[in-house]
């Protein structure tokens, strides 16, 4: 009797932990693919989770999306090499070569053919603001601190324009670049700082640009140190070739809908964002 109740306890425990040991086993093996939170996180798994399914099928494993919490952590991740895959922002990007130094890079990404893109600073449609002196004792909303286009370069220019931020009557960091949005069509802030995309999706819901940024090298994908050169080679090719067919072209309109292609990357790309950057610090920006 005793024997046969050992039998059916150890049975079901046995069938647990090998289910355990299978799950700890893929995890291993699965490769994270980290995001930064740039727009809110479900629309970040939906835009990315077609590129992680073909990449997977390249190197025969599973690339798991994460969605990193704020900027910063998405540095920290990649930079101490907790992120097998990460897609950065330009600034992002920098400032991680800057505390961790260079990573291996994959490809930079195309919007209708180029390897850069520009940041808007966004008013409402009927805002009688007509430069970035005007911006003077009104409310402006930033998106996150170390976003490239949702604070630093836009911050660079109106600094440069004569209009420091003790001048606005309030701003604020706001998480992405479509709350920025939403605060300014709903009348919180008279302006506000976005990329260029972001833009284009709301342009008719009554936005215009007051004026445009410079344009800066677009996001990039890098991997960790860490991470072994014979996969990387394979990524690298995987994601220079998405252009050449269907699911391809698919894969990377669904991340951004005017993506072209992607691109040979490298660290040099950046050094003009390097020179706003450290403009910034003579001012006292943190970045």
């Amino acid at each position: 009797m005793f024997l046969r109740t050992l039998k059916n306890i150890a049975l079901p425990v046995i069938f647990f932990a090998l289910l355990f040991m299978t799950t700890s086993t893929s995890a291993h093996e699965s490769l994270a693919l980290q995001i930064h939170p740039y727009l809110p996180a479900t629309e970040l798994v939906d835009r990315f989770t077609p590129l992680a399914n073909y990449l997977s099928k390249k190197i025969g494993k599973p690339v798991v999306i994460r969605i990193s919490k704020d900027y910063q952590e998405h540095i920290d991740l990649i930079g101490n090499n907790k992120a097998d895959i990460a897609y950065m922002g330009p600034a992002s990007y920098v400032k991680m070569v800057r505390i961790y130094g260079k990573k291996p890079m994959l490809a930079r990404q195309d919007i209708n053919g180029k390897p850069t893109f520009m940041g808007a600073i966004i008013i409402q449609k009927d805002s009688p603001l007509n430069s970035l002196k005007s911006l003077k004792g009104k409310r402006f909303a930033f998106g996150d601190p170390n976003s490239t286009m949702g604070h630093l370069v836009p911050r660079y220019m109106i600094w440069e324009a004569g209009v420091d931020v003790k001048d606005f009557a309030g701003y604020s960091f706001i998480d992405n670049h479509h709350n920025v949005v939403l605060g300014v069509l709903a009348g919180r802030f008279d302006a506000g700082a976005i990329k260029d995309d972001v833009f284009y999706e709301y342009e008719k819901r009554g936005l215009k640009v007051l004026t445009w940024t410079s344009p800066i090298s677009e996001h990039v994908f890098v991997t960790s140190s860490s991470f072994p050169e014979k996969t990387a080679k394979t990524l690298r090719k995987a994601l220079l070739q998405l252009n050449t067919d269907k699911e391809g072209l698919a894969i990377m309109r669904r991340i951004h809908k005017n993506m072209t292609g992607m691109s040979p990357a490298s660290d040099k790309d950046y050094d003009n964002l390097r020179t706003i950057l450290r403009g910034l610090e003579k001012i006292g920006v943190k970045w």
